[in-house]
């Protein structure tokens, strides 16, 4: 019998957003230990789920965990911006009815520490996809101070960035997440409730994964497809990251697609893609705060799709 762990962020918040969905297809984008896609089949029982993840080890617990639902269930291994166009060989695109993404590290993956994700892991590997080349022991051992100067200032947001980066090249090699975090800790911001290296780490991983830009590419893949009458639900982690689903959604709200600089509207003012359901994110509650901290930091934003007809 398996062992199931916690229950997945903003789990009742994310049934919320998709109770309304009586049919068709929910894609579930980062599927992980398949919280989320148990949860959406056990509410919506006439629905089909798309399940897609990268790594195989999610792949194999949630194909077993998910086995109840085997008859409405499709688990698909590969990032989303390329399987979505498998998903469209075999479903007609007024079929989706909801898309849900939860961006970044999986509790799965935090888990294993052998992945290199922990901070007391003896490894220094991070890849989503265990496959992947690069991994964190190449960024840290072998990435030039101009690079890593680059990644610690976008995506860890580190005020002494070229103090870290300088540390980090004239003490390498580093050979665990462990080694590296406990050496790097005197140069890390001190007052929060954090680990002293969670921004140092995340920025490394960010790194590793291309997370940025796998965000991107699922915002450009969805805004390219142009799915119907669905609800588009992300979950993020990262300021970065929430800022960029706030701008995507902004933008596919907008009627008007003039520059700013022009002196009167010169298009049809009919690009508006649908509505944002989601003035400011949705956050944890109080419970679920205490019974989970990585939903501490955890941000749904969700839009919802016009028909085209």
């Amino acid at each position: 019998m398996q062992d199931i762990p916690h229950v997945p962020v903003l789990y009742r918040e994310v049934l919320e957003v998709f109770s309304d969905i009586k049919s068709g297809v929910v894609i579930d984008c980062t599927m992980g230990y398949g919280g989320h896609s148990s949860m959406i089949l056990e509410a919506n029982p006439n629905i089909k789920l798309i399940a897609i993840d990268q790594d195989q080890s999610a792949i194999d617990f949630s194909t077993a965990r998910l086995e109840p639902y085997k008859e409405r269930v499709s688990i698909k291994k590969g990032r989303f911006s390329s399987v979505i166009k498998d998903i469209l060989k075999e479903y007609d695109i007024r079929e989706i009815k909801g898309v849900l993404a939860d961006i970044g590290v999986s509790s799965l993956q935090l888990d294993q520490k052998e992945r290199g994700f922990s901070f007391s892991s003896d490894n220094l590997d991070m890849r989503m996809d265990k496959d992947a080349f690069l991994s964190a022991a190449t960024v840290v051992n072998e990435y030039s101070l101009g690079e890593i100067e680059k990644i610690l200032l976008e995506y860890g947001e580190l005020r002494n960035y070229k103090k870290i980066a300088s540390f980090i090249i004239n003490n390498r090699p580093f050979f665990s997440a462990k080694e590296l975090s406990e050496a790097t800790k005197h140069l890390m911001p001190t007052g929060k409730k954090i680990h002293p290296a969670t921004l140092l780490m995340q920025a490394i991983r960010i790194e590793v994964n291309n997370e940025l830009g796998e965000l991107e590419s699922l915002l450009d893949t969805i805004e390219e497809t142009g799915f119907e009458n669905a609800k588009i639900a992300i979950i993020s982690f990262h300021s970065l990251e929430d800022r960029i689903v706030k701008d995507r959604f902004n933008k596919w709200r907008e009627n008007c697609i003039c520059p700013q600089e022009a002196m009167r509207c010169t298009c049809t003012r009919d690009y508006s893609q649908g509505r944002v359901l989601t003035k400011k994110p949705i956050t944890a509650q109080e419970d679920e705060l205490k019974q989970n901290p990585r939903s501490r930091s955890a941000k749904m934003r969700v839009f919802e799709t016009d028909s085209r007809e």
